[in-house]
């Protein structure tokens, strides 16, 4: 199926009508699992998305996101029209209530909202969300990903050592990494995927390093993949999550697991990189990482890295919230105090 078969696919008008055809709320909650849910044609369709050619993914992607947004937010006022009906043929509420025990209701974290925000984006371009485990072994975690016993670069990462099994060979994940290789390991290329979560280092608390943290990576293998596609999907996403205007850059760096390597970074969207406070005057932020997957990383994973090759990159999300708000140090995201939590 093409790109437009794909997105001739999602016909909003006919979920539009079926929607405002719905009866009750039990109509609506049936047909929002039909429409965007798990086995929904939505769901369908983003599976579809990693064959088609790169220049259509975004096309197709963005389609998607709008039809996703457009059915949710219909659903979410069909429901409130029908639930206000209701409540309106009851007659006038009668409070028999003596008190109250003056909670208000809850929201999503504002790191889950980022990540959330985050994986909508990368969706979009075509990339599925693939998940590990936080307590991971050795091989996963370093030698797969060309840390070698011994090698100087595990120093570049303070781990925290589990004691299970033989020593030092089960940790707390230092990235999220180790779910590339569970990927690899596992799913034959072509491979568009990105990897959420929690992630853990012996780092001394300071403004912006904390112990527990949040990272996003992202991985594309296939054959042809070049350092280019790689400049080009941060731009892509440089531009979707900050907006026209701002410009990513990669500059040479060394992590063990990409060659080249390159720090992902981006012009300042405080001051259109003239230079402020945020940017330490410089006119760019860095953000992470990046870099095309080492030869020896496709090897480990048993990928021949002389039919295929591909790119990685990674940034904590934390990040993005700190930037954006302002928000220090990094561990006010974790302290539950609801006077901060409240804000966002």
């Amino acid at each position: 199926m093409d790109d437009a078969d794909l997105a001739a696919s999602l016909d909003l008008d006919v979920a539009l009508r079926a929607i405002g055809a719905t009866a009750d709320v039990d109509d609506v909650d049936g047909l929002r699992r039909e429409l965007i849910g798990k086995k929904s044609r939505v769901a369908a369709v983003k599976v579809g998305i990693k064959n088609l050619p790169n220049d259509a993914k975004p096309v197709v992607g963005a389609a998607v996101k709008e039809f996703t947004t457009a059915v949710s937010d219909a659903l979410d006022s069909r429901r409130s029209e029908i639930e206000r009906e209701a409540l309106a043929k009851r007659g006038p509420a009668v409070d028999f209530t003596l008190g109250t025990h003056g909670r208000r209701r809850g929201h999503l974290h504002l790191i889950t909202q980022t990540q959330r925000e985050l994986e909508d984006v990368f969706v979009a371009l075509g990339y599925q969300v693939a998940e590990g485990p936080e307590v991971e072994d050795d091989w996963h975690n370093f030698e797969a990903l060309n840390f070698p016993p011994g090698h100087p670069a595990r120093a570049m990462q303070d781990t925290f050592y589990v004691q299970l099994g033989e020593p030092e060979q089960v940790v707390l994940r230092t990235h999220t990494s180790p779910v590339q290789i569970r990927v690899m390991e596992t799913q034959p290329p072509p491979i568009f995927s990105i990897m959420p979560g929690r992630v853990y280092r012996n780092e001394a608390p300071s403004p912006r390093n904390s112990s527990v943290f949040h990272q996003i990576e992202g991985l594309a293998i296939d054959r042809g993949i070049t350092f280019g596609d790689l400049a080009g999907t941060m731009q892509a996403f440089t531009t979707a999550y900050f907006g026209e205007g701002v410009r990513s850059r990669l500059l040479p760096s060394y992590f063990p697991f990409t060659e080249p390597s390159a720090e992902y970074g981006v012009s300042c969207p405080f001051c259109d990189g003239g230079g402020c406070r945020v940017c330490s005057h410089t006119g760019w932020i860095e953000l992470g990482g990046a870099g095309m997957v080492d030869p020896n990383v496709l090897v480990n994973v048993g990928i021949d890295p002389e039919e295929f090759s591909g790119f990685a990159f990674g940034f904590g999300i934390e990040r993005m919230p700190m930037i954006k708000y302002g928000v220090q140090p990094i561990k006010t995201f974790f302290d539950d105090d609801i006077r901060f939590l409240e804000q966002y």
